[in-house]
């Protein structure tokens, strides 16, 4: 199993407990601080919202602008950054600044991070105590949905507001994947070897799927009935047809991060609430 994460060691720095560290990933951020070690950040990415504590924290940037200057200046002896970052690697390696190169894929290699994360930063204990529970948790959640039937399902993140147009679904492989069929859904995009695809209306009617649901990022109701009306001008697909189109919001939703168990477990809900009783 390939791992999500791999630490990288410039040729002056000396692989010890990291103390300052930069996280400029939202899912790495509330990791450290979900297993306890949030004090050892001190600056984190421009979309980091949760939780609260990292109001208090400097920002520097993310994945396509990191503040490089800024990153330095806080003298971390750790950045966490994303896998396809070459260059702020780079510039890394000249400060002889340690790296934690992050890459998200499926629900197996976000407790993998949690795990080799907690290794870094000296809170091996509780990283594992807290990757157990999500595995826990996920476990929970597949034996409650085992017999239930698995409805074709359409994981929408994202379409051109107002219209049908541009739709940003879910596809074969991926966590939001890999939390669908953990939920009891059966991805209608599964045959689709990427993480998300570019759907058109056409293709949504071939595909014909028995639920749709859109994640939103923002909080709010669950039920955004303008939206959800727009759906409406398929009528013969069955999700339409049958009522079953639905719509739920938070950033745990896009962010592979700790918060994937209940995020999970809210899609199971929807999708099997008799298996939740």
């Amino acid at each position: 199993m390939a791992a999500c994460a791999f630490f990288f060691l410039s040729a002056g720095a000396v692989h010890t407990q990291a103390r300052r560290v930069v996280s400029i990933i939202p899912a790495t951020t509330e990791m450290l601080f979900a297993m306890g070690a949030g004090d050892r950040l001190v600056a984190v990415g421009s979309y980091d919202r949760f939780p609260s504590e990292v109001e208090k924290l400097p920002r520097v940037g993310a994945l396509l602008d990191p503040a490089v200057e800024r990153i330095i200046a806080m003298r971390p002896d750790l950045v966490i950054l994303y896998g396809t970052q070459n260059e702020l690697r780079t510039q890394l390696d000249r400060a002889q600044i340690a790296y934690y190169s992050y890459t998200h894929r499926g629900l197996t290699d976000i407790t993998e991070t949690i795990r080799s994360l907690g290794a870094r930063v000296g809170v091996a204990p509780r990283a594992n105590a807290l990757a157990d529970s999500i595995e826990r948790q996920l476990a929970d959640i597949r034996s409650r949905v085992a017999t239930s039937p698995r409805p074709k399902t359409l994981l929408v993140f994202g379409r051109e507001r107002g219209t049908l147009r541009n739709i940003d679904a879910s596809g074969g492989v991926g966590f939001l994947h890999d939390m669908l069929e953990t939920a009891g859904g059966a991805d209608v995009m599964g045959d689709v070897k990427q993480q998300s695809v570019i759907m058109t209306t056409e293709l949504v009617l071939a595909r014909a799927p028995e639920v749709i649901i859109e994640l939103r990022y923002a909080r709010g109701d669950d039920t955004n009935a303008a939206d959800l009306r727009e759906w409406n001008a398929l009528p013969s697909v069955p999700a339409v047809k049958n009522h079953r189109v639905y719509m739920l919001r938070g950033e745990e939703f896009v962010v592979p991060g700790p918060r994937v168990a209940a995020a999970t477990e809210r899609l199971g809900r929807l999708l099997h609430p008799e298996a939740f009783k």
